[in-house]
């Protein structure tokens, strides 16, 4: 049976582990954090995944997978992927320092034919660096290196690992791009086998071009906004032309977030201007992102004058459904900017249960949504958790000092909110 160390236990590594093992590989998750490690023995992730937990206490069951925090694991591995979700600060600039270490740790322990699989988020031309570490370091080691950009989306995670629209392959020899060809074999899709340089240059691309959709969808929903047009009708339009089809995220709404495509398009931005490229379209996506994503707070101050001490329900802290994750959340940043106007903030998220995993405990985390709501003279909606569209909202009328609904995701049904006597924004 094929030995494998998955380094790197957060979203990427929970899942890679968890769905490899279910493949019938013998994996090991070898993370340093050992609470993240106790939770996982017992086949709890550290974070939502639908259908994660279940497939790992299968395999843990089985005896395909196991946990642990000794990185010395990875000496008997044929193969060791690197999984570590690549940090950002708050502006979305990648930190690579949790990547180096456990390079260095990687090549500390690796045996000879070792392939190593990078499957982090990291700038062009990183990979070529860790080969130029490892034969610095370990001059006598046989090992690959290839990089694999991730393809996962929260939410959909396991789906999507499992039934890829296809896997890349970015290697610089042959021999290499055959033992990562042969690790994925048992996988049904493409495969496209390219350079490194070129592998990591196509995960900032995909992310970028999202990243840009968004944008675009936004920049005329603004546009929507000050001529009277419907932007959901405008993008449903745009979505009904063959050559742009539904499956791009063209629907108006809040930026993006989670840093994820942020942190493709500060790489981008960042060799645009080293190289004196211009425009540079990175710039302008960002700044339509934000533009949008504190949009709802001018919104607010043009009916209000002023939030101090104005009561403000929120919906929603996840940038997204499906996860519980608030890495670079839209949500508690346009929070923390009603914050510092004094407003009066709570919140409620079905994922998220306790303000200490927000560190933030300037707002109020309620246990419900009409909780939420008592005494808000305004209602944002900031994530689409289908359960939100199916609230009693004539409940929530009575329990609004002021019935006004800012729907950042545009996924109510506006007609039947005014019909109750809300104020739709």
């Amino acid at each position: 049976m094929t030995k494998v160390c998955v380094v790197g236990l957060w979203h990427l590594g929970c899942v890679t582990s968890a769905c490899l093992s279910d493949l019938g590989y013998d994996v090991i998750g070898i993370d340093k954090d050992e609470v993240v490690i106790e939770g996982l023995q017992r086949g709890k992730a550290p974070l939502l995944e639908p259908g994660l937990d279940e497939l790992i206490k299968k395999n843990i069951d089985s005896k395909q997978l196991q946990f642990t925090s000794d990185i010395k694991q990875i000496s008997n591995a044929k193969y060791v992927l690197l999984t570590i979700d690549t940090p950002v600060d708050d502006h979305d600039v990648v930190d690579l320092n949790s990547v180096h270490q456990a390079i260095n740790e990687i090549t500390m322990h690796a045996s000879n034919g070792t392939t190593i699989i990078v499957q982090s988020q990291v700038p062009v031309g990183t990979c070529d660096g860790f080969i130029t570490t490892i034969k610095k370091k370990r001059p006598d080691l046989e090992f690959g290196l290839s990089y694999c950009p991730e393809n996962l989306r929260l939410g959909k995670a396991i789906e999507v690992f499992q039934k890829p629209d296809r896997i890349i392959i970015g290697t610089n020899d042959d021999d290499t791009a055959n033992k990562v060809r042969k690790i994925f074999d048992i996988i049904d899709c493409p495969k496209i086998v390219m350079d490194l340089k070129s592998a990591e240059m196509t995960k900032h691309s995909i992310n970028a071009f999202l990243a840009t959709c968004i944008s675009f969808i936004n920049w005329i929903g603004m546009i929507c906004d000050k001529v009277g047009a419907d932007p959901k009708m405008v993008a449903e339009g745009l979505m009904s032309e063959q050559r742009i089809g539904k499956k791009l995220p063209l629907r108006p709404g809040l930026g993006f977030a989670g840093g994820t495509l942020g942190r493709d398009l500060r790489i981008l931005e960042r060799f645009s201007n080293e190289f004196h490229i211009k425009p540079n379209l990175a710039e302008s996506v960002l700044a339509i992102n934000y533009q949008q994503n504190i949009s709802v707070v001018k919104k607010l101050l043009k009916v209000f004058k002023s939030l101090d001490g104005l009561k403000i329900g929120i919906l929603g802290l996840t940038y997204k459904v499906g996860t519980s994750t608030l890495r670079r959340s839209t949500s508690l940043e346009i929070i923390n900017e009603l914050l510092n106007l004094r407003a009066d903030v709570r919140a409620y998220d079905p994922s998220i249960s306790s303000v200490d995993i927000i560190h933030n405990e300037k707002f109020h985390l309620c246990t419900s949504s009409y909780d939420m709501t008592e005494g808000t003279s305004a209602l944002l909606i900031f994530t689409d958790w289908p359960e939100f569209r199916d609230l009693d909202y004539g409940r929530i009328f009575a329990n609004m000092k002021q019935p006004i609904i800012f729907d950042m995701k545009n996924f109510l049904d506006k007609d039947k909110l005014k019909s109750l006597g809300f104020d739709f924004k």
